[in-house]
């Protein structure tokens, strides 16, 4: 089930950069995550620095301008001395670097963003194809996912419209209050008094569009479930004539999903109007009392008119701040997030060779594991496997067997005991080399997008011709091959989704054989084929598994008759092996397993 935070996370349309009163999200130790921001900031000085100087050289030209346009208009009304072409003339260039600035800071801003965003992808994604597979067992794929997208998303809007508005607000109000007081410290504050109102507005709005955007999230999360749901299970749905109780489903989230969007819609479209009106009152109080203190000579008629300016650059970065302050916040947990994954260990890909030679006998000696601290998973397992020959281990669900190849390919390292490798301990060999020297074919297929050529290159990218026809023919793929448009160079979707579970189980075991691997692991490699075809398979198998040492895992107990020896497990132990007529003869845990597959159950 996906995880409901990760639900709504995953919203499009609900997170900071669309919805300015979205539920924002806090850090938990955001003063640490601050820190290695920073610290990619400071890779980037240069532009960091441009940024700047771009931010406050157009922060003065916006404060400078209403000076030189109060003026003008004294030196209309005769209030003032002076020329008013060259005025004009400087008002407009002012006007002019201001929105330079504003395209300046706005194109370095874009190219700072992506620069650390791209290096900071980088490094997650680097970070995650090294992580164990412990870890990925563990966590939401979603939410791994969800950090390297969303996450960095928020980090990039961040930096590329909120930080330079940030820096721009904070220096624009301080500037303005400055030469506010500085022409009329009466009429300045009168003129801040509307602050006041729209800080109450804005907190009073806010909250209530966070309480239904909070509504509309979790709604909109469980009407997204319900769709896919219906999409992914379609066939269900249709087969038990359940469309008319999805449909009224449906309805009635989605009724409940439009009150909350109207209600969320009605106070945000509030909001333009209220601080429209605030700021209203606020020119209507700079005129009044403007006027007044103008009759009376404290200023002139020009400075009226650069307060109206001031007055409305003034609310505009108050505004932006509290939007910016939720963004920010939003960013900097996004940016925990994905440090704590840059935190984790990677798999430890250290350790000798292991050592060269044709052939490769396993054993296992006294193994005990368990994924969780006191729930052990295999007990005391001593198995020993001879070169070139077939082991096949079987039992019912949950009894070790796909445990048991984990901790051969090192996916997951023993509690205790020991693992070996023509007698090297693999617990002492470099993962990346044991595993150059084993090929898995595993029950769940996994193709990748790219051609077939491609794929099954992925395990031996030196592979010629010669040895990708040989596995193709072997693994019984040549018919497949030639019904597919361009063969070898046909494109295959994510996952190989544009092929039956049938034609990737095939693709997957020839794959295994182009890696002409010593240790050779099935596990239900067959599963998803017919019996006719899997017959087939499991005759070039045989000839493929003839001088390589090979572990299979079956529940169909056909398949792993002719194995050199055969292991019963259960519950993480050996209790039999032998030969499939020898196991049969002692009608012990194999054969009730056997005789319940022949008499049409399932094992």
């Amino acid at each position: 089930m996906v995880d409901k935070k990760l639900e709504e996370r995953n919203i499009p349309g609900m997170n900071a950069r669309n919805n300015r009163f979205a539920e924002v999200e806090h850090a938990e130790h955001a003063g640490a995550a601050l820190r290695r921001i920073a610290a990619y900031f400071a890779r980037e000085r240069g532009m960091v620095a441009a940024m700047l100087a771009a931010v406050i050289l157009g922060t003065l030209c916006g404060i400078y301008a209403p000076s030189l346009q109060s003026r003008a208009i004294d030196i209309i009304a005769g209030a003032a001395g002076g020329a008013l072409f060259p005025t004009l003339a400087l008002m407009l260039a002012v006007y002019l670097l201001y929105s330079g600035c504003q395209l300046l800071q706005g194109l370095i801003s874009a190219r700072l963003s992506q620069r650390i965003v791209r290096r900071m992808r980088q490094e997650l994604f680097g970070r995650i194809v090294d992580l164990p597979i412990r870890y990925l067992d563990t966590h939401s794929h979603g939410d791994v996912m969800s950090r390297m997208t969303n996450d960095i998303e928020n980090i990039s809007t961040t930096v590329s419209q909120s930080l330079p508005s940030l820096f721009s607000g904070v220096l624009t109000i301080a500037g303005t209050v400055c030469i506010m007081l500085w022409y009329c410290w009466q009429l300045a504050l009168l003129s801040c008094a509307t602050v006041l109102l729209t800080l109450l507005a804005t907190r009073f709005l806010s909250g209530k569009v966070r309480k239904f955007s909070r509504r509309r999230q979790a709604l909109l999360g469980r009407l997204n479930g319900t769709v896919e749901e219906m999409v992914s299970g379609y066939r269900t749905v249709v087969a038990y004539n359940h469309q008319d109780v999805t449909a009224e489903a449906f309805c009635r989230t989605a009724d409940s999903l439009t009150r909350a969007g109207i209600q969320t819609d009605i106070f945000s479209g509030v909001m333009g109007p209220v601080m429209n009106c605030i700021g209203n009152i606020g020119f209507v109080i700079i005129a009044a009392f403007g006027g007044y203190f103008a009759v009376n000579g404290l200023i002139s008629v020009g400075v009226i008119s650069a307060f109206i300016v001031y007055a409305k650059q003034f609310s505009r970065p108050i505004n932006e701040l509290a939007q910016i302050f939720g963004q920010l916040q939003t960013a900097v947990a996004g940016a925990e997030r994905v440090f704590t994954v840059l935190d984790e260990a990677g798999e430890d890909m250290s350790g000798q060779p292991l050592a060269a030679g044709r052939g490769a006998s396993v054993e296992f000696r006294d193994v005990n594991f368990s994924y969780v601290p006191g729930h052990p998973v295999i007990r005391d397992f001593s198995l020993t496997v001879p070169s070139g020959k077939t082991v096949a281990l079987v039992g019912a669900t949950g009894s070790g067997k796909t445990t048991v190849v984990n901790l051969l390919m090192r996916f997951y390292d023993i509690d205790s005991g020991s693992i070996r490798i023509n007698g090297q301990d693999i617990s002492e060999t470099a993962r990346g080399s044991l595993r150059r020297d084993a090929a898995i074919v595993l029950q769940d297929t996994v193709l990748f997008a790219g051609t077939v050529r491609s794929n099954l290159l992925y395990a031996n990218g030196s592979a010629t011709q010669e040895q990708l026809d040989t596995a193709v023919r072997m693994s019984r793929c040549a018919d497949l091959l030639r019904t597919l448009p361009q063969g070898y160079d046909t494109l295959l979707s994510a996952g190989g989704e544009n092929l039956s579970q049938g034609q990737r189980q095939l693709l997957a075991i020839a794959r295994a054989f182009v890696a002409d691997p010593e240790i050779l692991i099935l596990d239900e490699a067959t599963s998803n084929v017919d019996t006719r075809t899997e017959k087939a398979i499991q005759s070039a198998m045989r000839q493929v598994m003839e001088h390589r040492t090979s572990i299979v895992i079956a529940h169909r107990l056909s398949t792993i008759r002719d194995a050199d020896l055969i292991v019963v497990m259960d519950q993480g132990r050996i209790v039999e092996q032998g030969r499939h007529e020898d196991l049969l003869a002692r009608k012990g845990k194999y054969y009730d397993l056997y005789m319940t597959q022949f008499a049409g159950f399932a094992t």
